[in-house]
């Protein structure tokens, strides 16, 4: 908010109808997506989430190349499934939890192409504060820990903040207002590849 300055924002110009259905992507995609990787390792969990942004990409295909591309991206997501070859049985509420966030996802490339009748940059900050409203208060009834606002453990929150939301949405909205859905569809399935590096390399997932 204060790097975008949010406060030249013409508030009367705001879509809010594109803004709470953008904000209310955001909170279901996080929520849902954290709750799958505490149950499901990361590529398997980004895996099944993918088939929201898939399914878009899908939905919009209408040449032959189209198709082909969107069919190379599902020929390397059941690349990555283990099916019988995984340790141990994958949980099924963590699928659940997955594919939610995956039509989560679905709905927020949607709404971020939808005009908000601001920029970009300021689509995300509303967006993610109407995030935050909604989250805030699931997060308070379940118990959240007040030692989570102690300055040692807020640093980690704050470059989780940066870096797993902010500038992550930030990019993704100036992809979205410059690429079709079906493009930025696609070009997503990079995603499960990246995260079963990821929970190999830095969670020695295997």
């Amino acid at each position: 908010a204060v790097l975008f300055k949010i406060w030249q924002v013409d508030f009367k110009q705001v879509k809010y109808k594109a803004i709470l259905s953008y904000g209310f992507a955001l909170a279901g995609m996080n929520l849902l997506f954290y709750l799958s990787i505490a149950r499901l390792p990361l590529g398997i969990a980004v895996s099944f989430e993918f088939i929201g942004p898939l399914s878009v990409a899908l939905f919009y295909a209408k040449q032959r190349f189209d198709f082909v591309w969107v069919g190379l991206a599902i020929l390397g997501l059941v690349l990555l499934f283990p099916f019988d070859q995984a340790a141990q049985p994958l949980d099924p509420l963590g699928i659940a939890f997955a594919l939610g966030a995956g039509a989560c996802w679905a709905l927020y490339i949607v709404a971020g192409q939808h005009p908000s009748g601001v920029s970009g940059n300021h689509t995300v900050c509303l967006g993610m504060f109407v995030g935050m409203l909604i989250l805030m208060p699931l997060a308070l009834f379940s118990g959240l820990p007040t030692n989570v606002f102690e300055p040692s453990n807020l640093i980690y929150f704050v470059a989780l903040a940066v870096l797993a939301s902010a500038l992550p949405f930030s990019l993704e909205m100036i992809a979205l207002r410059n690429l079709t859905a079906l493009s930025f569809g696609t070009l997503m399935s990079l995603e499960p590849a990246i995260a079963a590096l990821s929970g190999f390399v830095f969670l020695g997932e295997q």
